[in-house]
């Protein structure tokens, strides 16, 4: 402490200022670095809210002086108390969902209220309801939902309502998969509305699923070439190991609609349908008397008592009725059958480790990749008649970095002791070392040179009063600059040869301080 002091006294007034002001400078980037250092990390509270939904989480954060920062539309506090505050805005209703669903039916009375308005405000609140649910999917942001019920007039009645749906996802397109559920979704909920009635758009990317696009070829061939590349990857995974291969299907769909009527009729086959059978038999007896004869006038003859005659008549009549054999047969061809089907298949070579312990990258054998064909023509339902292709081919795959964060445990797993917040202490604390190495170290030793060149001016060859305390200060700075190892002794007498006033002065004031005493 003496020395600082003594130096500073040493100093003149502009130094003094000087000094003074990089000091208040180094204290001021100290405590801004320190500060830096101190402020615990950001992270993610709410993204993608609406406007006036912000607005309101911003206010609540604000009145519980909440430290935040917005970046577009996304809202960042400090990591330790994310968690928290999430829990926190949520018992307080916050954020506020845009979408006004049943509740909007509570503020409707009996009183005013006709029925075109409460059916505005059903279907409103239907509208709203349906949002909920649609944004509630973790893949999906916004929602808006618009029904069509219609007006039944005079001369219209029972008119199917019709839907449209916009929603936005998180990131990418949205997929079929999730269109479709939206669209059931949405049917379901709407008496007398079928999926057919109901269409989604995509935000971002146009529309998804049409009214009409439930049953095209396209659509059916997308279904099942997704479900033959997922059947393919998942049989592949169980002997190459996951992410080690790529399977692409392409399907060649029949987009015509043929209808077939044949009939045939075979004359060699016959089948009686009908079989009827007739009989009629007709008798009369004649009992006039017979006209006079030669016989009629003997006296036994056969007319003597008078004559009859009789008469019987029999018909049968059978009639058989035959049908012959026909066939009628009625063919409808709808499209969405498979024409011709491609499959290519890449997969992984195999690493085998070198006596260097280095890893050798190698392709699968022919035999191997034969197995693998028949296993993938099998579960494809390869059909060579058809004209099926598949290609398979072991090719490298190039490394592909690991999405996501590995769960780990130890310093840097703590939130406040991540790696990002090291680099950036050892980044504030590289700055603190060279602004203190090459701009206050400079300045300081700059202001003691100018010191010592000042001194040794006033000096000047002559002893002042203190001589004695000036003569051990130069035999000092004479024996630090010295390089080489001398005898004290031989020093002092050439310190003596070289400054002989000063020695005398020395030995003067040596002999007074002796008398004193006595």
């Amino acid at each position: 402490m003496q020395q600082v002091r003594a130096f500073w006294t040493t100093l003149d007034t502009t130094r003094q200022l000087l000094l003074a002001g990089l000091g208040a400078v180094a204290v001021i980037v100290t405590v801004f670095i320190a500060q830096l250092g101190l402020q615990p990390a950001k992270a993610l509270l709410y993204a993608g809210l609406e406007e006036a939904a912000a607005g309101e989480v911003i206010q609540a954060l604000e009145a519980r002086n909440i430290a935040y920062e917005v970046r577009g539309d996304a809202i960042y506090v400090p990591s330790p108390a994310r968690d928290e505050l999430r829990l926190m805005l949520a018992s307080a209703g916050l954020p506020a969902n845009s979408h006004t669903g049943y509740e909007l039916l509570d503020s409707l009375t009996g009183f005013g209220t006709t029925s075109q308005m409460f059916d505005a405000a059903y279907w409103r609140a239907k509208e709203g309801e349906l949002a909920r649910t649609i944004v509630a999917s973790p893949h999906l942001r916004q929602a808006r939902v618009h029904i069509s019920q219609g007006v039944n007039g005079a001369f219209r009645r029972d008119i199917a309502p019709t839907a449209s749906v916009s929603v936005t996802s998180h990131g990418g397109p949205l997929a079929p998969e999730q269109a479709r559920a939206v669209r059931f979704l949405v049917a379901s909920a709407v008496p007398g509305m079928t999926p057919q009635d109901v269409s989604i758009i995509d935000s971002a990317n146009g529309v998804v699923i049409g009214p009409d696009d439930s049953g095209q070829p396209a659509a059916v061939s997308a279904d099942q070439a997704r479900d033959l590349r997922r059947s393919v990857e998942r049989l592949l995974e169980a002997h190459v190991g996951p992410g080690r291969s790529v399977v692409e299907v392409s399907l060649e769909m029949v987009t015509d609609r043929e209808t077939i009527t044949e009939r045939r009729i075979d004359p060699d086959t016959r089948v009686a349908i009908r079989s009827e059978s007739e009989e009629t038999r007709i008798s009369s007896t004649d009992s006039r008397a017979q006209g006079v004869t030669v016989a009629s006038n003997l006296p036994d003859g056969d007319a003597a008592e008078g004559g009859a005659a009789e008469n019987t008549e029999t018909q049968t009549r059978q009639s058989t009725n035959f049908e012959i054999s026909h066939t009628l047969r009625e063919i409808e061809r709808a499209p969405g059958a498979i024409r011709r089907m491609t499959v290519a298949v890449l997969i992984d070579g195999v690493q085998e480790p070198q006596p260097d312990g280095t890893q050798s990258w190698r392709p699968r054998s022919a035999e191997e990749l034969a197995q693998l064909r028949a296993l993938v023509a099998s579960a494809v339902g390869f059909d060579e008649a058809r004209g099926d292709v598949i290609t398979l081919q072991s090719l490298r795959f190039e490394p592909v970095a690991a999405l996501g964060t590995e769960a780990r445990s130890g310093w840097f797993a703590n939130p406040a002791l991540d790696a990002m917040t090291l680099l950036r202490w050892a980044f504030l604390l590289v700055v603190l070392a060279v602004f203190i190495l090459f701009v206050l170290r400079p300045l300081l030793r700059a202001a003691r040179a100018d010191t010592a060149s000042q001194r040794l001016a006033l000096d000047g060859p002559a002893l002042p009063e203190d001589g004695f305390e000036r003569f051990e200060g130069g035999a000092a700075q004479l024996q630090a600059s010295s390089d080489e190892r001398e005898d004290p002794i031989a020093r002092l007498r050439r310190l003596i040869e070289e400054r002989q006033e000063d020695s005398t002065q020395l030995l003067r004031h040596w002999m007074e301080d002796r008398k004193e005493p006595s």
